[in-house]
């Protein structure tokens, strides 16, 4: 590939000190529709009867799907240096979720 293409294909992505900070989930609730899936993303403290929506993100099936493969590759490639990630069975939670409706 020449310079000139692989210029043209570079992204230039910002990232400000804030959003660098990131934010903490210990849970996430995925629902879809026919033309999207929306991911929330939930920090739950133990014990606590409230719980609060810190992030969420909105794909389009085919964005979806390439993030299932993408994390689906890391995991594995993280497992290969540093052992199984231990997947401990968690008792359902009961979750009271907002208004009802299609995405």
């Amino acid at each position: 590939m020449s310079d000139q293409k692989k210029k043209e294909q570079q992204i230039n992505i910002e990232l400000d000190e804030k959003m660098a900070e990131g934010t903490y989930s210990n849970l996430a609730i995925i629902n879809h529709s026919v033309s999207e899936f929306v991911v929330d993303f939930i920090s739950m403290m133990p014990g606590a009867p409230k719980a609060k929506v810190k992030s969420r993100i909105i794909l389009t099936p085919q964005h979806a799907k390439r993030l299932m493969k993408a994390l689906s590759d890391n995991v594995s490639r993280f497992e290969k240096a540093h052992g199984a990630i231990k997947d401990y069975e968690q008792p359902p939670i009961p979750l009271n979720f907002g208004p009802t409706g299609e995405a």
